[in-house]
């Protein structure tokens, strides 16, 4: 080929590769977020725009592994707003930078990754939580309290749609000193507080955050305490969110009234239950939601447990078992929630809470 043939050639040639090597360098260049490589992506709940939404995740019983790792991706495919952490975190003492670290590489450094202490953390035998506290420090303004033990805050700072209110029942600190949460006592009164300020303040809903549970149908008996766990079905907060058990489990609506004036731990009732299905409606009870499903090895669930009557949903180490995160959304008249499994895990689980009427705010 001479002269003006091959000439023809490398003019139709050249500008087609130019083409083509734009095409790949435009493909590789950063664009949106892509979801975590490790992570399955989550679609995220429909929220319309224009709708004053709360969209958070919570969960506990974390550690350092593979799964604790996979859950995080999870949480940040789904993109909340802030996270609630239930507790028990590193489970060894003196690498609380490290877990901070791990938290901070998946969510970024400023997310709102909020603490409250867990038993492995409380004492220090297994991490502190001062020195949590340190690395992962409250993101949210207005808290009020001692963050990382005992605090709430209103959420958005104008116009709240949840307060969060996150304690401590049940759980040893230095010395062997367990906070006091009986009946009356300081930290109960400012509980009952919390909760009071919320209804005068016409936020539409309360979410009460610990570590310890009441009713459960895994190992452990109600080291929240049975007084203090019916002072928050009394005072109508609407979900209370624990760790500690390393499994999910879900109850259905629990209120009292004339054919259940207190719920009796190890004990069922099925006057205690105000709903049974999966839509509820605010402020006819207490919805019990433990998520001890943050990385850590599952526990078994017991079917033939005392409390199983009042439970909707679970999952453990012997029953669909899952490791995930809880998803949840509120809005001034809609509380709604589910449980997203992290890759790998197929259980899921979701209900919402209703408000009768609109606020008058």
């Amino acid at each position: 080929m001479t002269g003006p043939s091959r000439q023809r050639m490398w003019s139709a040639v050249v500008p087609a590769a130019l083409l083509v090597l734009t095409l790949i360098l435009t493909g590789c260049q950063a664009g949106q977020p892509r979801p975590p490589s490790s992570g399955r992506p989550v679609t995220p709940p429909s929220i319309d725009p224009a709708v004053p939404t709360v969209h958070f995740t919570a969960q506990g019983d974390v550690g350092l592994g593979t799964g604790a790792r996979q859950v995080l991706d999870t949480i940040a495919s789904l993109r909340p707003q802030l996270n609630l952490g239930l507790g028990d975190y590193s489970y060894r003492a003196g690498i609380e930078q490290e877990f901070c670290d791990m938290v901070t590489d998946k969510l970024g450094t400023d997310f709102p990754y909020q603490l409250v202490t867990g038993n492995h953390e409380s004492d220090g035998h297994d991490g502190d939580i001062a020195n949590f506290v340190k690395c992962l420090p409250n993101r949210l303004p207005g808290l009020q309290g001692e963050y990382g033990t005992q605090w709430y805050v209103d959420y958005p700072e104008q116009d709240p749609l949840v307060r969060f209110i996150m304690v401590s029942p049940g759980i040893t600190f230095h010395g062997g000193n367990t906070l006091n949460y009986s009946q009356n006592s300081r930290r109960w009164n400012w509980t009952a507080r919390a909760l009071d300020g919320a209804k005068s303040r016409n936020i539409p809903w309360t979410v009460v955050g610990m570590h310890t549970p009441c009713l459960s149908v895994g190992r452990y008996d109600c080291q929240a305490g049975q007084d203090f766990t019916n002072m928050l079905i009394r005072k109508k907060a609407d979900l209370v969110l624990t760790g500690h058990e390393h499994l999910y489990q879900r109850s259905h609506q629990l209120g009292g009234g004339t054919g259940c004036p207190i719920l009796v731990p190890d004990a069922f009732s099925g006057d205690c239950i105000t709903d049974s299905d999966a839509s509820m409606v605010e402020g006819e009870g207490t919805v019990f939601a433990t998520v001890g499903t943050g990385g850590v090895g599952l526990y078994d669930v017991r079917d033939d447990d005392s409390e199983a009557g009042y439970f909707a949903s679970w999952s453990g180490g012997n029953r669909d078992p899952a490791l995930g995160t809880l998803d949840v959304t509120a809005t001034a008249d809609r509380l709604s929630a589910r449980f997203v499994p992290a890759e790998g895990y197929t259980f899921t689980d979701s209900f919402d809470i209703r408000r009768k009427k609109p606020l008058q705010r």
